[in-house]
């Protein structure tokens, strides 16, 4: 789209806009644009055609039913924590910022839920029912910043979802205003409700099929004992065969976490939580519930883990110690940003018994590649990350990191795994799509897109490609098309 182009569909826009909302909920200006060009996935950038900032659901519902009139596309922006291209903005759209929908509405003790705002940070849930002894269950590792409506859109995660469970199975109702700016409820407080489950199918749509503008989400009480164990391995697959020996044994941790050399030794210069730097690989596993059953899990884990391999098995002194050892892996992304000018992100999900077989796999890419990569992730439900290490500064290296990331997926997807486990497709998978999905499953997607929104104004050219692309994406091979175009999927 030219400048010209763009001047000629911005400015009736505009001109509609401000009878809508006041001066400062408008930001149109180019260079005001720039820190909206893009989400944590800075590799694809776009500048929208101006950035929206609704404070009352009214003001929302009008910036939406005006973009429907007008046939302007939409895209709602959380935090932009997403590491996908979720959030991207179009050229020819408005960016919807819900920055300011940032109100916890209601807290309910008994019931044990809270009513919150889709700007809510995820962490500030946990914050504010705090005192009534509850938590909100998802913890990503962007938990600090990212909201909830973000997370609703991609179904997040964290490190404790094996035993809690993701954002869906942890959210009772949504409020959702649909692309033609009517205004809908989904699910309800009740064990069950009449009809199918759209509740589910929201969670994950990536902002496809409607606005999230209200959620309610279940809580948990805390834990009466929570403890970790770190355990040393000096061979990458022995730590990755323990994962599964430890599910197979029966317990569930509540979280299982995985890193390998690199990514220890750059936690550990990072946040100095005491990790063994010499380590080939390190396992965190949580375990919590009442203090007898976290008393003889911990030895059963403890004792298991030696027998599998681990050189070493240490349990955290105290609470202080605990948070230290989180913190380590929770400071893992941006330690690892440390180490290079660049990195990308990858999040595919295998079967736990085939974790050993795909980070091997992982290291032989590597090295065909020449590009280093530091392993850190969800073990216990088989959710990888590695991160990609390169520099986009130097000729090639960017087109190699993302082949090198969509080898990683088809990997992912060749041992009965996914292209994503919490991240989402976004922009960023639109091509390794055509890999997970037939045709004719693709199709079906197509229709639930089609039937939210018809016109294809909600975040138009994410996560389903469209047939044609996927036609070149097989005849051409991945490594001559892994960088998707700006609409390559369903409008």
């Amino acid at each position: 789209m030219s400048a010209e182009q763009r001047e000629q569909k911005k400015a009736p826009l505009l001109a509609a806009l401000k009878t809508l909302l006041p001066a400062e909920a408008l930001i149109h200006e180019p260079e005001a644009l720039h820190p909206y060009e893009c989400d944590g996935l800075p590799t694809y950038r776009q500048m929208p055609l101006l950035v929206v900032l609704p404070e009352t659901l009214e003001q929302l519902q009008q910036v939406v039913r005006l973009c429907h009139q007008q046939r302007v596309p939409v895209v709602a922006r959380g935090a932009a924590t997403g590491l996908s291209g979720g959030a991207l903005p179009l050229a020819d759209g408005v960016l919807l910022g819900l920055a300011k929908f940032n109100r916890i509405l209601e807290i309910d003790p008994l019931a044990r839920t809270a009513r919150v705002e889709p700007g809510v940070r995820n962490l500030a849930i946990s914050q504010a029912v705090a005192p009534h002894g509850l938590y909100y269950a998802p913890d990503p590792s962007s938990q600090i910043a990212c909201t909830i409506g973000g997370n609703v859109a991609e179904n997040s995660g964290g490190v404790h979802c094996l035993k809690y469970g993701l954002t869906v199975h942890n959210i009772l109702e949504l409020k959702l205003v649909t692309a033609e700016g009517e205004l809908i409820t989904l699910g309800s407080g009740a064990l069950d409700t009449p009809g199918y489950d759209l509740l589910a199918l929201l969670n994950g749509s990536e902002g496809m099929l409607g606005i999230v503008v209200e959620v309610v989400v279940k809580l948990l009480p805390a834990p009466e004992r929570a403890q970790v164990l770190l355990a040393a391995f000096d061979d990458l697959a022995l730590a990755a065969d323990a994962v599964g020996e430890i599910i197979a044994a029966g317990i569930i941790p509540a979280g299982l976490e995985m890193m390998d050399g690199l990514a220890i030794r750059a936690a550990e210069a990072f946040a100095h939580a005491g990790y063994p730097k010499d380590a080939a690989a390190i396992l965190l596993c949580e375990l919590d519930g009442i203090n007898e059953e976290v008393s003889v899990h911990l030895k059963l884990v403890h004792d298991l883990l030696l027998q599998v391999g681990a050189t070493e098995v240490r349990t955290a002194r105290d609470e202080a110690e605990r948070q230290l050892f989180w913190k380590g892996r929770k400071s893992a992304f941006p330690a690892v940003g440390r180490l290079s000018p660049d990195y990308y992100c990858m999040d595919g999900t295998v079967p736990r018994k085939r974790l050993a077989e795909v980070l091997t796999g992982i290291s032989r890419l590597s090295e065909h590649y020449g590009l280093a990569v530091a392993n850190v992730f969800h073990a216990g439900d088989g959710n990888l990350h590695p991160l990609i290490l390169f520099d986009a500064n130097q000729p090639g290296e960017l087109k190699r990191a993302e082949d090198l990331g969509a080898e990683i997926l088809e990997l992912s997807v060749r041992v009965g795994g996914t292209i994503t486990g919490e991240h989402g497709v976004g922009h960023e998978k639109l091509h390794q799509m055509c890999v997970q999905f037939s045709p004719a499953e693709l199709e079906q997607f197509r229709a639930v897109k089609r039937a939210f929104d018809p016109d294809g104004l909600l975040n138009p050219g994410k996560a389903i490609p469209q047939p044609r692309h996927c036609s070149e994406y097989k005849s051409l091979g991945s490594d001559t098309l892994t960088a998707p175009s700006r609409r390559g999927g369903v409008r």
